[in-house]
């Protein structure tokens, strides 16, 4: 029996009580499906008390991070990177990023989330990590140059090298982006060269973006012109795909320039309260038919992996800032995390339709906080704490009733804490 034939009888799916069918890692029919299937080829799910939704996306990570959870708190951003978290980051090798990453990749699947979008370092651990845990996940080699040419050099050889590594993989769960850090950490040459190779291999880029007053301040001071602008200056944007995470700061004329570019954004609200960055003109964005999206960040600035409180704040904090109630509803911020992620990273998933890809969760509907039941669209917002039942990414069952069927949990633990005392010895 494979796990890619499975039958969930008598959800919620999609506001009513029906059964989904999965066919290898494709969602093959929702309706009433009739008990003659073949139940020795099919795993049945009894999907009794459960609603399904759709596996979320969390579109900034950086996801081996996990070991700097609580290390450095209550600090701005210049002062965290440069005196604790980069620090940190040369103590940094491909065992520490496997250790790491398998952690949030086991926080993410607990919480709802199947696919990620990553920058970081030792992408190898990284992806050995994702690939045992059986996530869905766009990686990317975070490049500094720091505006010297030698380092420049071998930032474009190192990345161009892991996206070779990735793409021969062949891995269909596992796809590959550019990751310049931002334009305060990046030449215009590096970012020039970046912009040929996503062309190159029809790849997207994951950048940050106006995350601070400081970091626009400096862009500017350099070029005259804010960062979204410089970026347009020299068609940074022309012909790829981008996603910008945070997104803080913007100008009109650079909402104007994400609108005409088609740039995906990343929100990352909790990560932005916390480090004091500000908040994101998420209405206006909306506005402008921008597609938003939601992240977490690392571990090191938020300080999880739980994408359900992204979506809470997401729709709260926009309220609160306007002062206008009715200011990102619940199914806008709902769909910022499945919807629209899937839109920013070209999948066919985000959402429960015959033919999509089978990425979802199961949530047990018996929980003092999803009562009554009758209102769980608003549940899933306002009240659900991200405990998930079950997880199914690819077609593959990789949580059932909130256990791990293929790792170890406590050995991935004993692995985090082991990492983590290399990093601060």
């Amino acid at each position: 029996m494979s796990d890619r034939n499975c039958l969930i009888k008598n959800a919620i799916v999609n506001g009513k009580k029906q059964d989904l069918l999965i066919e290898n890692n494709i969602i093959k029919k929702i309706g009433n499906i009739d008990d003659a299937i073949d139940k020795e080829e099919t795993k049945v799910i009894d999907g009794n008390n459960k609603i399904v939704i759709p596996g979320l996306i969390n579109t900034h990570t950086h996801i081996p991070m996990t070991l700097f959870r609580g290390v450095a708190d209550d600090l701005p951003l210049m002062d965290w990177l440069n005196n604790y978290i980069w620090p940190m980051e040369a103590k940094l090798n491909a065992d520490i990023v496997y250790a790491g990453t398998l952690l949030g990749c086991l926080e993410m699947i607990k919480s709802g989330t199947t696919t990620f979008n990553d920058m970081y370092f030792f992408l190898d651990g990284i992806v050995k990590a994702v690939d045992e845990m059986g996530m869905r996940a766009v990686l990317s080699y975070g490049m500094i140059d720091l505006f010297d040419g030698e380092k420049r050099k071998k930032e474009l050889k190192n990345a161009e090298e892991n996206i070779k590594m990735i793409k021969k993989l062949n891995n269909e769960r596992i796809g590959v982006a550019l990751g310049p850090h931002a334009p305060y950490t990046c030449s215009k040459e590096l970012l020039m060269e970046v912009h040929e190779m996503a062309k190159k291999y029809n790849i997207p880029i994951h950048i940050h973006m106006n995350e601070t007053l400081d970091e626009i301040k400096m862009v500017k001071e350099k070029t005259g012109m804010r960062p979204f602008e410089y970026l347009n200056s020299f068609g940074f944007f022309d012909g790829v795909s981008v996603i910008a995470a945070h997104c803080v700061h913007l100008s009109d004329e650079e909402i104007k320039i994400i609108k005409e570019k088609k740039i995906n954004v990343s929100h990352n609200p909790i990560s932005n309260l916390k480090l004091a960055s500000g908040i994101a003109p998420i209405p206006k964005l909306v506005e402008n038919g921008i597609n938003v999206t939601l992240g977490t960040d690392g571990c090191g600035s938020n300080n999880n992996l739980n994408l359900f409180e992204e979506i809470k704040i997401s729709s709260l904090i926009h309220k609160g800032a306007t002062l206008n109630p009715t200011i990102i509803n619940t199914k806008q911020s709902f769909e910022f995390a499945t919807k629209n992620g899937a839109k920013a990273l070209d999948l066919k998933c985000g959402e429960l339709k015959e033919g999509y890809l089978a990425d979802i969760a199961l949530i047990d509907l018996n929980k003092p906080f999803l009562i009554p039941k009758e209102n769980i669209y608003s549940h899933l917002v306002y009240s659900f704490n991200g405990n998930v039942d079950t997880v199914i990414i690819d077609g593959n069952v990789v949580m059932e009733n909130g256990k791990m069927l293929n790792v170890n949990e406590e050995k991935i633990y004993e692995k985090a804490e082991k990492a983590y005392y290399k990093l601060i010895n």
